[in-house]
């Protein structure tokens, strides 16, 4: 047990790092740093275990010595890494002035490196949030760097580090837990995915702030209690700072198997909520500089649709962010950022969006994330939607209009030829005006954040009962069909059907320009039972139920020969947009769009059929790195007829899918897929794709015409 620290002399306690902020360990102790301007008196409370309720020692900052600006340090020797902390502010509790300070609060850093335990219950009614972690960062990574894989070559799976191996199907020896991951990634490989987004790893509460079971816990996440801080729920360990090994032992495993790590960021709110919420941490520090408020600063602005809105381009949160991306990047090695509500990161201080927002210009232009993949959720929960105009060159943005238009066409909506041909053409409408680049279009049918891929073709509607809500969360738009019967069913043709449409939309996505991601289990045909909500749903309708990878090994298999068709054919991963014109006599151009007679394709008519034929891929000379690639869409319930277009007769062609065909016969490697028949018809199937390539090479029936 330490002394009391605060009665040791003033040079014993002095004033040596004003940064970092946190609690960083050096010289033999550990130099206390932390924010707050408006505060009259600062403290530290260390205890010794995750489960004391009291302080064994509190450290006073000196207001006179301790103090430079507004920047509150103190350096504390003989504490070791492993120290368990909080923080404690006296202030002045003015809510019309936007002053929440409470002197009884237990405060988390918000710059603490880890947390550990939970809320405890107290009879007191002093909150008594889990604990922060002094850590010692020190790790071998063996020589690791970031992968830097181009983004146009990227494939993205996104998933849950729980919910991916939690299920005891799984078959691990650490379910749910960053190390499960690491003995899962033979399977990533297998698939062929180049890089992971993690649902939010950041910290965020396990139980109540009374020490009890949520009522409806945030298994999903978006719920962020410290920033810094890897989620202890996913360790094995369970000694103070365990999450923060195992975390960068899952990075360096996955960087071993060529896979990047993006993480999913909710830098929009906190889980302090709103005026009637708890003070965890920022709000007993400077709630009037982290938080969005209004009427005089007593109520929060509440753009997340969570409670409350940080107040990201506020000179001092937009610091903590840019440190937080570089912690990220430089203690844990990570690849890249997918931004949650970002739309909220282009508002000020009063909630309005602005044209180049700090902070979305600081993230872009940061030497140190220059490496790393940055990616908008264009929109947020106040109406904000900026899919296609958000920040610069330097950030991709999850397409929402692809998904719509995607599974509207495959659906059979009427009017919507003209949409998919943009979709798959890299929503040049959308990024092409700003000079961004197909790539800059992150293209998905589903995300976590709505039905599975199963479900949109099972349910008409959404069926989230389970979650307490009377069936008033989660979007009623969801472009979804049952195909006769809602949900499960034993009706051969259906499951017919329902297999199609999902070979159909994995199809779409893997040779449409642009970023394809893929959400996890949606190659086995994962199923939520309806529920496009599933936020609190921590069992297995989240779960990833790793039987169904045997049980539906051949559509594992088509999704898996898909992204190895993608990954080795440039002539879908284009850098620029496709023009539809020809350069060179003779040649064919980039793209070509006909209808089912093989004539150039009229937009005006309502069908629900599409040819498209894209030219190889040259490199900078012109000299052919691809193949030639038709495809021919057919969304109508019949059996079509496809006339070969006269500019593609000349190839030799060779099948390399067919998503009406079974099992094997749907999908071949490269080059050995039948050749295509003399005809000039080809019988394309209801609901179905047929993708054949060709390279440069002509056959004896005419010219290649390139």
């Amino acid at each position: 047990m330490l002394m009391p620290l605060h009665s040791k002399s003033s040079t014993a306690l002095q004033f040596a790092h004003p940064l970092p902020y946190g609690a960083i360990a050096h010289d033999g102790g550990v130099q206390f740093v932390v924010f707050s301007r408006s505060a009259t008196a600062m403290r530290v409370l260390l205890y010794d275990t995750p489960e004391d309720h009291e302080p064994t020692e509190i450290v006073h900052f000196d207001p006179d010595s301790d103090r430079w600006g507004d920047v509150w340090s103190i350096f504390v020797p003989d504490l070791p890494p492993g120290q368990l902390y909080h923080l404690q502010a006296d202030g002045p509790y003015e809510p019309e002035m936007g002053h929440r300070f409470d002197g009884t609060a237990r405060l988390i850093d918000p710059y603490t490196r880890a947390l550990t335990g939970n809320f405890l219950q107290s009879d007191d009614g002093i909150i008594r949030p889990p604990k922060c972690v002094v850590i010692d960062d020190d790790f071998d990574w063996d020589g690791d760097r970031h992968l830097r894989c181009n983004l146009s070559e990227t494939v993205i799976y996104e998933m849950h580090v729980r919910g991916f191996t939690q299920s005891e199907t799984s078959g691990v020896e650490h379910p749910g837990t960053y190390l499960g991951v690491i003995e899962k990634i033979p399977y990533l490989q297998s698939l062929g995915v180049t890089a992971v987004e993690l649902m939010p790893v950041h910290e965020f509460p396990i139980k109540d702030c009374h020490g009890h079971d949520l009522k409806h816990p945030n298994y999903w996440g978006y719920d962020p209690m410290a920033f810094f801080s890897p989620h202890r729920g996913y360790a094995v360990g369970q000694q103070p700072g365990a999450q923060v090994n195992e975390f960068k032992q899952m990075v360096k495993a996955l960087h071993q198997a060529g896979i990047e790590v993006i993480l999913d960021v909710v830098f929009n709110h906190t889980c302090e909520g709103n005026e009637l919420g708890p003070t965890l941490s920022f709000k007993g520090l400077e709630n009037q500089v982290y938080y969005m408020l209004e009427n005089g600063g007593r109520f929060y602005r509440n753009y997340s649709g969570c409670g409350n809105t940080i107040n990201g381009n506020h000179p001092i949160c937009r610091e903590m962010i840019f440190n937080c991306l570089r912690h990220w990047v430089h203690n844990y090695h990570v690849d890249g950022f997918r931004f949650d509500l970002a739309s909220i990161l282009s508002r000020d201080r009063d909630g309005h969006l602005v044209a180049n927002p700090p902070l979305v210009e600081m993230i872009a232009e940061d030497p140190m994330l220059a490496d790393t993949k940055i990616i908008a959720e264009a929109w947020d929960a106040a109406g904000a939607y900026q899919v296609g105009t958000f920040a610069n060159l330097r950030w991709a943005e999850w397409n929402g209009q692809y998904r719509d238009d995607v599974r509207s066409f495959w659906r059979g909506d009427d009017q919507l030829r003209g949409k998919l041909a943009t979709r798959l053409a890299g929503s040049s409408d959308l990024y092409e005006r700003g000079g961004r680049k197909p790539y800059h279009s992150i293209n998905f049918v589903t995300s976590h954040d709505g039905f599975t891929l199963n479900d949109l073709v099972s349910y008409s509607r959404k069926h989230n009962e389970g979650n307490g809500e009377g069936n008033r969360d989660g979007d009623d738009n969801n472009h979804s069909a049952n195909y006769g019967i809602e949900g499960p069913t034993d009706d051969i043709q259906i499951e017919a059907i329902r297999q199609r449409q999902i070979k159909n939309m994995i199809a779409t996505l893997l040779v449409s320009q642009g970023v394809p991601m893929i959400v996890s289990g949606d190659e086995c045909r994962r199923t939520q039972y309806g529920n496009n909500n599933a936020y609190c749903q921590d069992n297995k309708i989240s779960w990833f139920d790793w039987s169904r990878v045997e049980q539906h090994e051949d559509l594992v298999r088509f999704t898996r020969t898909l992204i190895d068709f993608r990954k080795s054919e440039p002539t879908l991963r284009r850098e620029t947009f496709l023009e539809g014109v020809a350069h060179k006599p003779g040649e064919l151009p980039d793209v070509s769009w006909y209808d089912t007679s093989g004539e150039s394709v009229c937009w005006d008519q309502n069908e629900k059929t599409l040819t498209c034929l894209l030219r190889a891929v040259g490199d900078s000379e012109g000299a052919p790195q691809g193949q030639h690639v038709l495809l021919l869409f057919n969304a109508d319930e019949q059996d079509t007829a496809f006339v070969l277009p006269a500019k593609s007769r000349s190839f030799d062609w060779r099948l390399r899918f067919d998503t009406a065909a079974a099992s094997p016969d749907d999908v071949f490697p490269e080059n050995s897929g039948p050749p295509m028949s003399r005809h000039r018809t080809i019988q394309v199937g209801s609901r179905s794709i047929v993708c054949y390539t060709a390279a440069l090479k002509t056959s004896s029936r005419g010219h290649a015409g390139g």
